[in-house]
């Protein structure tokens, strides 16, 4: 007789017995001797639920399901118990969302009449809402907000750059017309490094016309499109030698969807100067999805994870450029400005 049965047939005989609490240590007595134990994990949530006592079924349920997730493989015959735990959860976690929000409706509390932070600190808790969070894929800078979009109004330097949005569009219509088309695949592949899993590598589905790239001003550009060029040196972006600036013209094709992804950094911006936009197209930055309007600056932090689309009938295209974020101060910049110089200069050797 293995351990396994050993332990499951007194569990099982003390629930025929009604002596719950010799079933419970048995159970606790399997649990200490393998954490990972999924089928006493599950036995202890449904002893648990048979008792009434919710919280402690959804925890052992919770702790199953994540011990399953880790395994390399799970028994066929604990997958209908898993369902079971996956079904108790949501459920309990639709119960409780229902109980919360009928509790702060009595109070005068509700989506409706709350702050939006109070707002969405309730559609979290409530389960209706991911959380999100930074996730740089390359480099976390610590205690900056966690606020995936800012607001126009908030960058005195916003107001110059939008000024100029006339200007930009006819500079990008006269380059989109030249026979020199500037416009490649904005991701792509390198032939000294893996290729990137992303569905658009290649392809001219997402294109880029670089005005500033690795730090200089792309070649020819600053004759092509010296207003623009202008324009950008109105906003505070990160000088970094080969590394930034960085802006481009950014082009999405009817149909084309950005995957959701995170950006490298949390130390900067990406600012969206729209300059044509089809209806049809947007952008989700966090839990927040908004739409560009041309001449209006969309800025929000890359950082979250974010995607976008064009399900319009004809081409989206803006102006991209990245800038410091606000809350990092001078003296951080410079510092900041080192370390990724200095992850240059390591990565090149």
């Amino acid at each position: 007789m293995t351990g396994q049965t050993t332990w499951l047939d007194q569990a099982r005989d003390a629930h025929r017995r009604g002596d719950f609490a010799a079933e419970t240590a048995v159970l606790e007595a399997a649990i200490r001797a393998d954490r990972g134990n999924i089928a006493a994990l599950l036995a202890m949530a449904e002893l648990k639920r048979g008792l009434s006592d919710d919280r402690a079924a959804g925890s052992f349920y919770r702790l199953a399901l994540g011990t399953a997730a880790q395994a390399r493989s799970v028994p066929p015959a604990l997958h209908p118990g898993l369902q079971r735990a996956e079904q108790f959860i949501a459920a309990t976690e639709r119960a409780f969302a229902d109980h919360l929000l009928g509790q702060l409706r009595g109070a005068g509390i509700d989506a409706a009449s709350a702050t939006p932070r109070v707002a969405e600190a309730l559609r979290v808790l409530a389960g209706e809402q991911p959380l999100y969070l930074q996730l740089p894929s390359m480099f976390y800078f610590p205690g900056l907000a966690q606020r995936p979009f800012f607001e126009r109004a908030d960058f005195e330097w916003v107001e110059a750059v939008e000024a100029a949005t006339d200007a930009i569009r006819a500079e990008l219509l006269a380059l989109a017309g030249n026979a020199a088309d500037r416009f490649g695949p904005y991701v792509t592949s390198s032939p000294d490094r893996p290729p990137p899993n992303n569905p658009l590598l290649d392809k001219p589905d997402w294109g880029a016309a670089w005005l500033w790239k690795d730090g200089v001003i792309a070649d020819g550009m600053d004759a092509l499109c010296p207003a623009t060029l202008a324009a950008l040196e109105l906003a505070p972006q990160p000088v970094i030698p080969g590394r930034a600036p960085i802006a481009l013209f950014s082009r999405l094709t009817p149909g084309t969807h950005i995957q959701p992804h995170h950006g490298l950094l949390n130390t900067r911006l990406i600012c969206h100067l729209p300059l044509i936009v089809p209806d049809g197209c947007g952008l989700r930055v966090g839990a927040e999805t908004r739409s560009w309007r041309e001449g209006e600056m969309l800025i929000f932090d890359d950082s979250f994870e974010h995607e976008a689309w064009n399900r319009g009938a004809s081409d989206r295209t803006i102006l991209l450029f990245e800038i410091w974020r606000p809350d990092i101060d001078v003296d951080e910049r410079t510092q900041l400005t080192r370390i990724f110089a200095a992850i240059d200069t390591y990565a090149g050797q």
